[in-house]
């Protein structure tokens, strides 16, 4: 759910030339106000993994969706950030709060679309496990600029679905997407 240059940002993965700092927005804290799940958001499996694109999507000065982001989770929610740097394994662990200061200005910056181009799903009982392979893009039909996969656990609360986490992996040389997380 990051573009890789704002996934190393936020991990400390990338040592970032001055000149590439200078230009990237400042981080800033973001305000994000509790509202009520959309029911279409959260009456599928379908709905929920739709929304978690929807929200963070968008061009270049197009506010995100945080509300409605959270709305998504449970409380407590922790997002995982993975990868290798340096040659060694990293999790970054972040709240939603976290994530939305990591990655606003970024994305309103920027631009960011991130749309999942495959999905391999395992349920049992009100459990799913949801690998979701995306592809990133600075505009909406710009050139792929990093692929990778989320993981999300969702689970139904008898009358709505919550993403009880997510861990996310972005593609590098050292780790393709293997052939049954592809289309």
């Amino acid at each position: 759910m990051q573009s890789h240059c704002l996934l190393r940002l936020l991990t400390g993965a990338l040592l970032v030339p001055a000149a590439t700092l200078a230009q990237a927005p400042a981080r800033r804290h973001v305000v994000v106000p509790t509202v009520a799940a959309r029911p279409a958001d959260v009456a599928t499996v379908d709905g929920v993994v739709k929304a978690y694109y929807d929200v963070i999507t968008g061009p270049a000065g197009q506010p995100r969706q945080w509300s409605r982001d959270r709305s998504l989770y449970i409380p407590d929610l922790r997002f995982v950030a993975t990868g290798v740097a340096k040659g060694r394994p990293y999790a970054r662990v972040m709240t939603h709060q976290d994530f939305v200061d990591g990655s606003d200005s970024s994305f309103v910056h920027d631009g960011f679309f991130e749309r999942e181009i495959h999905r391999v799903t395992r349920t049992y009982g009100n459990i799913v496990q949801v690998f979701s392979t995306y592809e990133e893009h600075r505009t909406a039909d710009g050139p792929v600029e990093g692929r990778g996969i989320n993981a999300l656990q969702l689970f139904w609360d008898g009358s709505r679905w919550w993403v009880a986490s997510a861990i996310w992996f972005e593609e590098d040389p050292a780790h393709p997407i293997p052939s049954e997380f592809l289309p």
